[in-house]
């Protein structure tokens, strides 16, 4: 998302520039993140100017899936953040400045596409659980060089070579 500096300081100097937009951050599924899947995000917020500095607010609404903590099974997660970022036009910084944290900016073009997407990041719960996470088809029950093996469901086999004592057993119970 990106406002030149010029659309910026069209309007009146006492009034914020208002901004709305929807902003694809697909690439941060492609990186090392929980994150299957997002949405474009929609962005809303206004830029205040103070000198050489831009004041900016805004208001970030989208949905992403993540792998549940239990099964590994999508989970959709709605997520709605509010940010604030300061950058400045001016060469000079100070002491002051930099525990601000003011962001430069290059040229005549103010981009928001790398702090959106740094607070979405800041965004990612560390678990999340599926609803139906008790289910048993959720959960993979084998995978490569592996299988889920449950107790209760194994049935009692007998070795063959003792079957015939088996039956010397049933016999017995059957004439006490």
């Amino acid at each position: 998302m990106k406002l030149t500096i010029n659309q910026i300081r069209k309007g009146s100097v006492d009034e914020p520039y208002f901004f709305d937009s929807q902003v694809d951050v697909t690439e941060l599924e492609t990186m090392k993140n929980d994150i299957r899947k997002i949405t474009p995000v929609h962005v809303t917020g206004q830029v205040i100017i103070h000198g050489d500095e831009f004041y900016v607010n805004f208001h970030i609404k989208g949905e992403m899936t993540l792998p549940c903590a239990r099964t590994l099974v999508d989970v959709p997660y709605p997520f709605e953040i509010d940010a604030s970022e300061v950058f400045s036009t001016s060469t000079y910084y100070g002491k002051e400045e930099e525990e601000q944290e003011i962001h430069p900016i290059q040229g005549e073009v103010l981009d928001l596409t790398p702090y959106i997407k740094e607070n979405i990041l800041l965004e990612i719960p560390f678990r999340v659980f599926a609803d139906n996470a008790d289910s048993d088809e959720a959960a993979p029950s084998s995978g490569k060089g592996w299988e889920f093996v449950s107790e209760t469901k194994e049935e009692k086999s007998i070795d063959p070579r003792l079957q015939k004592l088996e039956s010397l057993l049933k016999n017995n119970q059957k004439e006490k």
